[in-house]
């Protein structure tokens, strides 16, 4: 859904139904809407099945670097990100098959009651002070606990062995998972699967060009070294998989914006009076906990100083507007949102800090808001006949 130059997740045509397109491929049961175009090209039976994702390599990062090379040319559709456009979101949605709103994987930050603090899901570390969670009573993450995609596929399909290949600091989620930090790693390891005389499902992940788009920016030329090299990393693969049976599809989690405003939340003194708790999800897609007294005096501010930056929502304005997706809310979600979320429009982010908060970077480039930069993402289809 567009509006001007906003994007809102369409859960009709999206990574959801990418993934739900493979998994439908393979007979697992679901309730999610495929994609067309994947969908035509698995009528046909494959040996293999891989899904890469390049973190950060949204459709217009692609586009504008590097149109008429290897990846554009097998481009077959834009589609969208989920919401909040973030790693957390997005890859769960990837690893689960199910939205945010079902699997309760919203953002980077979100506050656990059960631990009186707000937690970097996928560091498992406090958000503010870095200090490791202590999980000796209680492991929250059993709360928001999915079955893999990889497990899912197996289980309907026991002659099909499911691969995951991620860096070496991200967390297994497959029986069968390889550690590779770099491209030329990622591509030798589906390579090396892809020539067994299995059948084989691939999920393989990289953290860039995330990881540089927030060092460097958009239009650097780290970022552009990083795309240039994976093209022909992928390129030189899919040549070497002539004839393997194989169907290589790629993809990312979300895009990424330049940022030219900041705002730290502790310098925003009339939204912090307005404040029961720090706010929390991410700096481009923020939930506040306003008190109930306070809330006039906070959509007011908004209204005069933040309205053409960021889209403010209640949260029951969220909820009924499905941007988290659709299906069976999870128990938590009522837990990680506030009474207000806002998600950004322009360049301009809100750094969540508190005074114990551990020092950050200001990044230079970022994610989790409404424009096109940002929710859009390729749709690219190999076929190594």
């Amino acid at each position: 859904m567009k509006d001007n130059n906003i994007v809102f997740p369409n859960y009709e045509h999206s990574i959801l139904n990418l993934i739900n397109t493979i998994l439908k491929y393979y007979k697992v049961e679901t309730k999610y809407n495929s994609l067309p175009e994947l969908e035509k090209v698995l009528q046909k039976e494959y040996k293999n099945v891989v899904l890469i994702i390049l973190d950060g390599m949204g459709e217009h990062i692609l586009k504008n670097i590097s149109p008429d090379n290897f990846l554009y040319k097998n481009h077959k559709d834009i589609i969208t990100s989920v919401c909040p456009s973030t790693t957390t979101a997005a890859m769960t949605t990837y690893y689960s098959g199910r939205p945010p709103i079902e699997t309760g994987w919203i953002a980077m930050s979100q506050y656990f009651k059960e631990y009186g603090r707000a937690i970097e899901m996928l560091r498992k570390i406090d958000s503010y002070t870095h200090e490791k969670i202590n999980t000796s009573r209680m492991d929250v993450y059993d709360l928001i606990k999915y079955i893999p995609v990889y497990e899912q596929i197996e289980k309907t399909n026991p002659d099909v062995k499911a691969y995951e290949i991620n860096p070496s600091f991200c967390e297994a989620r497959s029986k069968r998972n390889i550690k590779a930090n770099t491209i030329e790693l990622m591509c030798d390891s589906i390579k090396a699967i892809c020539q067994n005389r299995e059948k084989n499902f691939v999920l393989a992940y990289n953290d860039n060009p995330d990881a540089l788009l927030h060092k460097y920016g958009c239009d650097s030329n780290e970022v552009k070294e990083f795309i240039k090299n994976a093209e022909e990393q992928i390129e030189k693969m899919c040549k070497e998989l002539n004839n393997s049976d194989t169907l290589i599809i790629i993809s990312a989690d979300h895009g990424h914006k330049n940022i030219e405003k900041i705002y730290n939340i502790l310098d925003l003194k009339e939204i912090n009076d307005c404040l029961i708790m720090p706010p929390s999800l991410e700096s481009r897609a923020v939930t506040f906990f306003v008190k109930e007294n306070k809330r006039g005096k906070f959509e007011e501010f908004f209204e005069n100083n933040l309205k053409d930056e960021f889209m403010l929502f209640t949260k029951e304005e969220f909820l009924s507007r499905n941007l988290l997706g659709y299906g069976t809310q999870h128990k938590k979600v009522d837990d990680f949102l506030g009474n207000y979320i806002a998600v950004a429009i322009s360049d301009s982010i809100i750094k969540l800090d508190t005074y114990t908060s551990k020092e950050k970077a200001n990044k230079k480039s970022t994610h989790c808001g409404f424009t096109p930069n940002e929710m859009e993402v390729p749709l690219i289809v190999i076929d190594c006949k």
